[in-house]
């Protein structure tokens, strides 16, 4: 056997490895490495005994812990889950957003439960900001066609508007073309009418001719001003706030084929404490009466 080659410099046998002229000396590793290695592998052996360690075919390894970090999430969000049914069960003893303002703890869990609850089921249709879209109510403003009470949205979440509920709230905008109540022309100087109520510029002699059919189409659920009547869900045309669009073609399209928008009914998915949770959230959005 050839003796090792011993590096003139240090003293020290080399290990016969060489790269581009440099030459790896067989350095013995540090002791303090060597100890800390055989600690780690002793922790090892003994954390493969009491851990979940290997996997196998069908399953794996428990451990003579039979420790279980999923178990342990499932029970810390169950504790969770029901710490927060607790506090929410008092929102059913609250009347007002007064008395829930008033409670620091309630109004925090009650917002943070809203919000999540508004994005899980409310979001699609209303936008995740409750800026709403076309035929979907911006929560954000003030313009409420069935009430923005604390009351009022309850209701409307409990039961939808046209839903399949016995208890929901149901109206409804004729269509006025499609059905033959009222001829071409007149849904045309309606369309100006209607225009003329919220500040827009009209013409004025179709104004002069729509003010009967208004008076006798129009006036039962919009009321001789045009403001609305929350209680029958008729919105107010005098301001500019447009549930479907305030243009011409828009007005004329609802006046000929009528609108029948459904909000869902939520009392069959929604506990009451969400309900009210969510009620709490939307009269938060900046809306509410």
């Amino acid at each position: 056997m050839a003796d090792k080659e011993v590096d003139e410099h240090t003293g020290v046998e080399t290990t016969g490895h060489e790269w581009d002229g440099i030459k790896e000396l067989d350095n013995p590793l540090p002791r303090w490495w060597l100890y800390t290695w055989y600690i780690c592998i002793a922790i090892s052996v003994v954390y493969m005994v009491l851990m979940p360690a290997w996997p196998g075919i069908t399953g794996y390894t428990k451990g003579l812990r039979n420790h279980s970090e999923r178990a342990n999430v499932a029970a810390a969000m169950a504790e969770l889950e029901a710490g927060r049914d607790e506090t929410l069960k008092r929102l059913l003893s609250v009347s007002s957003v007064g008395d829930i303002e008033n409670d620091s703890e309630l109004l925090q869990l009650s917002m943070a439960a809203g919000a999540s609850l508004f994005g899980d089921n409310c979001a699609t249709c209303h936008g995740s900001g409750g800026q709403g879209f076309a035929g979907y109510p911006n929560l954000n403003d003030d313009d409420w066609i069935w009430g923005g009470s604390f009351a009022a949205i309850q209701q409307t979440i409990r039961y939808g508007i046209r839903a399949d509920d016995p208890e929901t709230r149901l109206n409804l905008m004729q269509a006025y073309g499609r059905d033959g109540i009222l001829q071409r022309e007149e849904i045309i100087d309606l369309v100006e009418y209607v225009t003329s109520l919220s500040g827009g510029e009209a013409d004025a002699e179709a104004v002069t001719r729509a003010a009967p059919i208004f008076a006798q189409t129009c006036v039962s659920c919009h009321g001789t001003d045009g403001k609305g009547d929350q209680a029958q869900g008729a919105p107010d045309l005098t301001d500019v706030i447009w549930l479907y669009g305030g243009d011409r073609q828009t007005i004329h399209e609802t006046l000929k084929n009528g609108r029948e928008g459904v909000m869902p009914a939520w009392n069959e998915r929604l506990t009451e404490e969400q309900i009210v949770a969510l009620a709490v959230y939307v009269h938060s959005l900046g809306g509410g009466e």
